[in-house]
C-alpha cells in the first residue's frame, strides 16, 4: 500500500473545492470552502437544454477545472496538468506524485464510482487521491459522498476514461505553493470583480444572468417537457439544491465568502451583494421545493410559480453583481 503522509481528509460540500482543500492543506495552505469558491471566481450559472438530453442540465458554476485555473492564478501556485489518451500513461501520471508525497486531483466520471450514492453520469466530478494498493484507490470526495472514501482500481479507471459531455481525457492535477504566496485578502477585490464581470456579459442567453431568465420562462413547460415528470423534476430539484445551482450548495458559498470577505473589507458595494445573495439563497430554495411538488403532483401552477421566482432571481443576481463589479 502506497500513502502519502500527513493527509488532511475532510471532506466539503462541493467537489473541486474538496479536492482542492486537500491539496491546498498538503502545501501548508488551510482557506475555508467558500474562500476557496469566491477566489477560484466560481460562481456561474447555465440552462442548457438539447434534444439529445432526457432533461435541462442548470448549472450554477462556471465549468469544470476553470475554478482550479483560476485559484493557481489568483495565488500564484503552480499548477502542473496532464492529460492523455493512454490509460497506462494516465495511471503513471497519478502514481509518480503519489510515490513522491503529494497527493493529485482527478477529474472523472462519478457514474462508475463504486461508493457513490447516486447513479448519474457527470463527467466534470472531481476527487484527491492520496493512496493506492493493488486493488483500491483510496480518495477524498465530498462530506456528502463520505469524505475519506475507496473504490476499485478497475471502477476508478472506467471513471477516468468515461468521454461524453464535460468529461476530460485522463485530467490529473497537482499544485504546489511557490515561495512567495499572494495574499488571499490582496485577490478578493479581483477575483469578484472577474466574476461578476462573466455573469453580467454572458456571450449568450444561456449564462449568467440571462440563463436564470431563460430558466424563469422555461421551466413553467418542464411537465410537457419531461417524459416521466415524477422523475426527472424531483431530480432536478435535488440537483439544484444538493449539488448545482441554488440555496444549499454554490449561492451559499458565494453568500457566504462575501460574509467573510466583509470582515476583511469594508464596503458598502460588497454589503449590497452579501445581502442580496443571502436573499437569493433562499429564493433557490423555494424554486427546488416548487419543481418537486410539481413533479410529484403534476400541478403546473407550482411550475409558474418557480417562474415568477426564476425571473425575480434573475433581477435580484444581476443587482448584486452590478454591486459587486463596483468594488
Amino acid at each position: 500500500m502506497t500513502m502519502v503522509k500527513d493527509i488532511d481528509l475532510r471532506g466539503m460540500q462541493h467537489c473541486e473545492t474538496t479536492a482542492l482543500g486537500v491539496l491546498l492543506r498538503h502545501e501548508g495552505i488551510d482557506l475555508s470552502e467558500p474562500m476557496l469558491f469566491g477566489l477560484g471566481s466560481g460562481l456561474s450559472f447555465i440552462y442548457w437544454d438539447s434534444k439529445g438530453m432526457d432533461f435541462p442540465f442548470l448549472g450554477g458554476r462556471v465549468k469544470p477545472f476553470e475554478l482550479t485555473r483560476n485559484l493557481a492564478a489568483v495565488l500564484g501556485l503552480e499548477l502542473l496538468l496532464e492529460e492523455t489518451t493512454s490509460p497506462r500513461k494516465a495511471w503513471r501520471n497519478v502514481t509518480a506524485p503519489i510515490d513522491a508525497g503529494r497527493p493529485v486531483g482527478l477529474q472523472l466520471d462519478s457514474y462508475h464510482l463504486d461508493y457513490f450514492s447516486t447513479k448519474v453520469h457527470f463527467g466534470g466530478h472531481v476527487v484527491a487521491m492520496y493512496g493506492y494498493d493493488e486493488q483500491d484507490a483510496y480518495l477524498v470526495d465530498t462530506a456528502p459522498q463520505g469524505g475519506a472514501v475507496s473504490t476499485s482500481l478497475d471502477a476508478l479507471a472506467r471513471a477516468r476514461a468515461e468521454r461524453g459531455p464535460m468529461t476530460a481525457k485522463h485530467r490529473s492535477f497537482t499544485v504546489t505553493a511557490a515561495g512567495s504566496l499572494t495574499p488571499p485578502r490582496d485577490r478578493i477585490i479581483p477575483a469578484i470583480r472577474s466574476c461578476a464581470d462573466a455573469f453580467l456579459n454572458p456571450p449568450i442567453a444561456n449564462l449568467g444572468h440571462r440563463g436564470i431568465e431563460k430558466t424563469a420562462k422555461q421551466v413553467p413547460k418542464w411537465l410537457e417537457r419531461s417524459g416521466n415528470p415524477r422523475e426527472d423534476l424531483p431530480r432536478a430539484a435535488v440537483l439544484m439544491e444538493r449539488a448545482g445551482t441554488g440555496g444549499a450548495l454554490f449561492r451559499n458559498l458565494y453568500r457566504d465568502f462575501l460574509a467573510e470577505c466583509a470582515h476583511l473589507i469594508d464596503s458598502d458595494h460588497l454589503r449590497t451583494g452579501h445581502s442580496l445573495y443571502t436573499e437569493a439563497a433562499a429564493l433557490w430554495t423555494q424554486v427546488a421545493a416548487l419543481v418537486t411538488a410539481a413533479g410529484e403532483s403534476g400541478d403546473a401552477k407550482n411550475l409558474v410559480q418557480a417562474g415568477a421566482i426564476l425571473h425575480e432571481l434573475s433581477r435580484i443576481e444581476r443587482d448584486a453583481m452590478r454591486a459587486l463589479s463596483m468594488l
